[in-house]
């Protein structure tokens, strides 16, 4: 009996096979993290967060786990399903108080804030964002677009990559727009090549394509 025990103690102890893991605050060097709708639980860096899930690193707006060699990277409000790596690739995104999903992905392999923007039909941003990802923009083509703020000009560009958690694409179109925005809008030239569902105040994103 004391055998079984010892047998059964040891299965418990031995890590914890998450299938859900969230981000819902950050700290210098430590994350806040839900593992399977339980109750949440600051880690550092450093340290495993489930069986074969290490939290490698931080930021002001998200952070960076390590999942067998496989990075992911979670803004506040998102979370990955480890499921998720035998299918196509998704993120769920998290609305914030004013009803806006927005996401800390990467453009060309640089950090950039993200909100989703059915509106936009492109990939958006400010030409000082364009000019801090290294993009030329001015060689693009000029076009014209009309915003909240009237007709604008814009320069038609082509992004390498787009990714938001585990979720990229290769080659989508972009706009830049030299009057600036606050972050870039995730528009239909990504959107278009997932399959966006919606229920309540989360929204997947699944790739398609």
């Amino acid at each position: 009996m004391q055998r079984w025990l010892l047998l059964l103690l040891c299965i418990a102890t031995t890590g914890i096979h998450a299938e859900s893991i969230g981000l819902v605050g950050l700290f210098p060097g430590k994350a806040v993290l839900v593992i399977d709708g339980r109750a949440p639980r600051t880690y550092a860096v450093g340290s495993m967060v489930a069986d074969g899930v290490r939290l490698t690193g931080v930021s002001d707006t998200s952070a960076t786990l390590d999942e067998h060699g496989k990075r992911q990277l979670l803004a506040i409000g998102t979370h990955f399903s480890r499921g998720q790596s035998q299918g196509a690739p998704s993120i769920t995104l998290q609305a914030d108080s004013r009803g806006h999903f927005m996401a800390q992905g990467m453009i060309n392999g640089l950090s950039m804030p993200m909100m989703v923007d059915t509106g936009a039909s492109m990939v958006s941003m400010s030409a000082q964002d364009a000019r801090r990802l290294g993009i030329d923009y001015q060689r693009g083509q000029r076009m014209f677009s009309n915003t909240a703020n009237g007709v604008v000009p814009v320069f038609l560009v082509r992004l390498d990559t787009v990714r938001i958690g585990d979720l990229e694409l290769n080659g989508v179109d972009g706009l830049v727009q030299e009057q600036g925005l606050p972050f870039a809008l995730l528009g239909m030239s990504f959107l278009n090549r997932t399959v966006m569902q919606r229920d309540g105040q989360q929204m997947v994103l699944t790739k398609r394509y």
